[in-house]
C-alpha cells in the first residue's frame, strides 16, 4: 500500500519556518533535528515538513529552483482548511504571511483565501469540501 506521507518545504531557516507555521495556523512540533536543519509538524494525517536549503543541495546533486517572496510562486500550493477562512487569513497575516488573494466563494460554496509564507511558498485557506 502507498501512502502519501509528508511534503517537505525547502527552507532557508528551519527554526523560523516552524514558528511561523506554530504562530499563523496552530500546528504543533513534531520533531526538530538538532542541527536545526529538518523539522516536522502535526498538521493532520500528513505531515509538513520543512529542509534547509543547505541538506536539500547535499541530497540533490543537480540543484533546484529555491522558493523567494521576490519570484512568483510555483505551480503548486499546501491547502488548510478551517471553519473561518477570513479569521485565519488575518493570523496567517498577523503572522507574517502576504496575503496574494483575499477571500472568495467559489461556485461550488467553498470560501477560498491565498497567502504565501515568510519564503514564498502559496497557501491555500479554505473552508472543507462536504
Amino acid at each position: 500500500m502507498i501512502k502519501f506521507a509528508y511534503t517537505i518545504l525547502y527552507v532557508q531557516d528551519v527554526t523560523k519556518a516552524v514558528e511561523f507555521y506554530e504562530n499563523a495556523f496552530g500546528f504543533s512540533r513534531k520533531f526538530i533535528a538538532p542541527d536545526n536543519d529538518y523539522a516536522e509538524l502535526l498538521v493532520g494525517e500528513t505531515t509538513l515538513s520543512f529542509a534547509s536549503v543547505t541538506l536539500a543541495q547535499s541530497n540533490l546533486k543537480d540543484g533546484f529552483t529555491a522558493s523567494r517572496l521576490t519570484e512568483k510562486p510555483f505551480g503548486i500550493e499546501i491547502g488548510f482548511t478551517t471553519n473561518n477562512v477570513e479569521e485565519t487569513l488575518a493570523k496567517a497575516a498577523n503572522a507574517g504571511a502576504t496575503i496574494v488573494a483575499n477571500p472568495k466563494t467559489k461556485p461550488w460554496g467553498q470560501t477560498v483565501a491565498y497567502v504565501r509564507d515568510p519564503d514564498g511558498f502559496l497557501i491555500e485557506i479554505c473552508t472543507a469540501m462536504d
